[in-house]
């Protein structure tokens, strides 16, 4: 058997990061001019990757030199300006350069004792994270990998905190035998609540769904009357629409019920740090949890979530875990307050993009991609082309008409290249979706676009 060679590793180090970061740079430089999606053959290059594993180890630098040129033409550019796909925001260049220094790091957040650095920046960011959206100052949380975990993480303390109300103690003894919990959702709400609801145990198919209007906004009349324990799952922006729930009336009805009540906020809680836009969540503070998504409007790079909880110690209790050799020193360990224990220091990240762009710059950041979603929807207005929702935040249906002709004007755009936009089906229509949430879009990127969409659909119409 071999050794590791650690002097030559020592030895290459700096030569690697200096090729990683001029080919990182190389990759950025060019992403505003090229493609969105990557062409076919770039694809069918990636056959190069799939060999047996080496029996002795490749160079380094050549390793590095493979993935950059066979892997960075067959990447999706979300990181440009013309990415419109999933709500998924570029990575602004303080969260690329903080992530590359939290790599080099390699830290563990698990623990304080572990990385004090990485604990304090988690503590600052959450706070800062909690005065820029209006919470109630005093709630906890933590920075897990995205929006399903977020949801996941505020449903476990919520079922455990209801069960208790109830006189059982869920950590202890499991949901077997435990009282129901009645859940009610949206009957529009994102599957990863319901993903999240099956993860905890309390089933993806068998709560209460509310009905909703015609932006997909929950109906705050004919409410029923729920069965404690329970748990009510409100919205703040509609996958499709963009719209929030009227959480005023909402949060009043399911205090009366006396009910937990979670918020999916996986974008549309980033309105709340808009003054132009933060009325279209008014009331959403009531809430006893929050999820959100860093990686999405505030443009970190991914796996970057954030479950918020009003009661601190309902989130702990259900996240605790405790063993002889896991020395806690501080009143949040950040092991004790997400599900996973071994974890990078995402709070750095948030807490330098927080602290680039400032609670104005924030404010811009929403702002600028909810105007840029009006400028698109009123230029395929233009053009003739119907627009299925009204453009309150970031997000653009748009019906071609009958449903065959639709999904060959989406697939047509994403041939064509210049843009990248989705398929859905909502509310009986089939559409594209257009969500524009990232730092670089630009309104020419937006006019672009707008001029690439309105091709391919002539094309089609022809």
């Amino acid at each position: 058997m071999g050794e590791i060679d650690v002097p030559g590793m020592l030895a290459s180090r700096d030569t690697l990061l200096a090729s990683a970061a001029e080919r990182a740079r190389a990759y950025l430089a060019a992403i505003d001019a090229r493609r969105v999606p990557p062409t076919a053959e770039a694809v069918a290059a990636l056959d190069q990757f799939d060999v047996p594993l080496p029996e002795r180890g490749l160079d380094p630098g050549r390793t590095l030199a493979l993935l950059d040129d066979v892997g960075s033409p067959a990447t999706v550019a979300t990181n440009g300006p013309r990415y419109f796909g999933f709500v998924n925001g570029g990575a602004l260049p303080i969260a690329v350069a903080t992530s590359w220094v939290l790599a080099a790091w390699d830290q563990n957040a698990a623990l304080r004792i572990m990385s004090p650095v990485a604990a304090r920046f988690e503590a600052v960011a959450l706070r800062w994270l909690t005065e820029l959206f209006g919470l109630p100052a005093g709630i906890t949380g933590g920075f897990v990998t995205g929006a399903t975990m977020a949801n996941a993480t505020c449903l476990a303390a919520a079922r455990d905190a209801v069960l208790s109300s109830a006189g059982w103690d869920a950590a202890a003894h499991g949901l077997v035998g435990a009282p129901p919990i009645e859940v009610v959702v949206s009957a529009e709400s994102h599957t990863t609540v319901h993903k999240a609801l099956g993860l905890v145990g309390l089933g993806r198919d068998r709560a209460t769904r509310l009905a909703v209007d015609r932006q997909g906004r929950v109906c705050p009349t004919g409410l029923p009357s729920l069965r404690r324990p329970a748990i009510v799952c409100l919205q703040a922006g509609n996958v499709n629409s963009g719209a929030s729930d009227p959480f005023v009336p909402l949060v009043e009805w399911a205090r009366q019920q006396g009910a937990w009540i979670h918020v999916d906020g996986a974008f549309g809680l980033w309105a709340a740090a808009s003054p132009k836009l933060a009325r279209q969540v008014t009331g959403i503070d009531g809430a006893d949890s929050w999820a959100t998504d860093a990686h999405k409007w505030l443009n970190t790079t991914y796996d970057c979530g954030i479950a918020l909880v009003r009661d601190p110690d309902a989130l702990r209790s259900s996240m605790r875990a405790q063993a002889a050799y896991l020395v806690a020193e501080a009143d949040h360990e950040t092991m004790e307050f997400t599900p996973q224990s071994s974890q990078r220091a995402r709070g750095a990240e948030v807490w330098s993009v927080l602290a680039t762009l400032g609670r104005d710059g924030v404010a811009a950041l929403v702002e600028q991609s909810c105007a840029l979603a009006g400028r698109f929807a009123k230029g395929l207005t233009a053009a003739g082309i119907r627009v299925l929702n009204d453009v309150t935040l970031n997000q653009v249906v748009v019906d071609f008409g009958d449903p065959d002709r639709t999904d060959a004007v989406i697939a047509a755009v994403q041939e064509d290249g210049t843009c990248w936009c989705g398929p859905t089906t909502w509310q009986g229509h089939r559409a594209m979706r257009i969500s524009l949430s990232c730092w670089a879009t630009t309104a020419n990127d937006v006019d672009l676009s707008v001029a690439a969409v309105v091709h391919c659909a002539s094309q089609r119409r022809a």
